[in-house]
């Protein structure tokens, strides 16, 4: 969440390359801090500072991509990048398995020291270049990223007449943020975001082997493998449909996914009242959290951030990307923290509420959320201030 809090701002006040590296130089200590650590105040420290770093990344990585890209591959770029958080973390769960903590620590360190070094080759962001008058290096950082071959006048122009309009707009503030020419835009960011987490995304995550335990399996073991199993497939299947079916098709059939699959857990654990129905049950849980993984993994996963990343215009992505991004992080936490309470009072009841959410999503989308399928930043952004 701290790192969130000023992702936004240093992203805008430094550039786009140099806020990673700064990001990748807080978990590279975090990691040797785990590394070489003495006690525990060591892991501590360590765990903190990769957790800033990657409120960090969570933002300006996807404001990168998304500003680099061209308009009719930009969805699909996008949720690659949640294809590889989805392929690092299954990784990440295999190695646990048979690597001891410290050796996972300084594996972690290597991404980190690679991306850095990536980072040294490749061009700035030709919008953010575009917004400080650079008009120079906007241009040569443009025709870097289209290709040699490739006439970018046009391109080109659009940002610059687009960008220069802004010039005379100060950066928006927090407060600035609910003016009526931003509210829309503002509206739609914190509300998928507010909408993915509190469906509950982590908290199956987090507490899958002992849902599947409590719904009555001998062991969380096996659902846990069929749950990457799932869960890769379906992030690559989202990527191919990502400029093909569009945002909008791809949210409504994920949220819906995701509705029925909180549904069929929560069946499961009404029907442990049922001695008739013990296998059932045990089908239900499965079934649901298999859905359910699979219809996130499709969109609620990625499809959020690349709107996030598409909606906000230059100057408001600073404080705008620093608020969904805060919403974010804070919601996973609020569900993470509060899902053993839930449990607790009825396990019945938070399936069913998690359900509600996300039926509720399905509603938010077809109502609030544009299609940006297509259609250039600058395009996507006056109409949302238009609106």
């Amino acid at each position: 969440m701290l790192g969130a809090i000023v992702s936004g701002t240093i992203t805008e006040k430094v550039g786009r390359r140099f806020a990673m590296s700064i990001a990748d130089v807080f978990c590279i200590v975090g990691w040797l801090s785990i590394v070489f650590s003495k006690n525990y105040w060591y892991l501590d420290v360590g765990r903190f500072l990769v957790g800033c770093g990657i409120g960090l990344f969570s933002y300006m990585v996807l404001v990168y991509i998304s500003e680099i890209t061209p308009k009719d591959v930009r969805g699909s770029f996008a949720t690659v990048n949640q294809l590889m958080i989805c392929c690092g973390a299954s990784l990440a769960y295999l190695l646990g398995t048979f690597l001891s903590w410290l050796a996972l620590a300084i594996l972690g360190v290597a991404p980190c020291l690679f991306q850095l070094l990536g980072l040294l080759f490749i061009p700035e962001s030709p919008r953010w270049l575009s917004k400080l008058g650079r008009y120079q290096e906007f241009e040569v950082a443009l025709q870097k990223l289209r290709g040699d071959a490739v006439d970018i006048f046009e391109e080109a122009e659009e940002i610059k007449e687009f960008t220069k309009k802004l010039v005379h707009q100060k950066e928006a503030s927090l407060i600035d943020l609910f003016q009526k020419e931003y509210i829309h835009a503002v509206t739609v960011g914190v509300g998928l975001m507010v909408l993915q987490q509190f469906g509950g995304v982590n908290a199956i995550c987090f507490y899958a082997s002992e849902i599947f335990v409590s719904a009555g399996f001998s062991s969380g073991n096996s659902g846990m493998i069929a749950m990457v199993i799932v869960q890769v497939p379906m992030t690559a299947l989202g990527v191919l449909l990502m400029e093909k079916a569009g945002r909008r098709p791809l949210l409504l059939v994920s949220a819906a996914g995701t509705c029925l699959g909180c549904f069929l857990v929560g069946l499961s654990f009404l029907s442990q009242d049922f001695q008739w129905a013990k296998d059932l049950n045990i089908i239900l849980a499965l079934a649901g959290i298999l859905v359910y993984t699979g219809s996130f993994s499709l969109g609620m996963g990625g499809i959020p951030w690349v709107i996030m990343s598409e909606i906000f215009p230059i100057n408001m992505k600073g404080s705008a990307g620093s608020l969904v991004t805060l919403v974010s992080w804070l919601g996973s936490w609020i569900v993470s923290y509060t899902f053993n309470f839930l449990m607790l009072w009825s396990s019945v009841g938070t399936f069913f509420l998690f359900a509600s959410i996300c039926g509720f999503t399905v509603l938010f989308v077809a109502r609030l959320v544009p299609e940006t399928k297509g259609r250039t930043l600058e395009e996507i952004q006056a109409s949302m201030s238009s609106l």
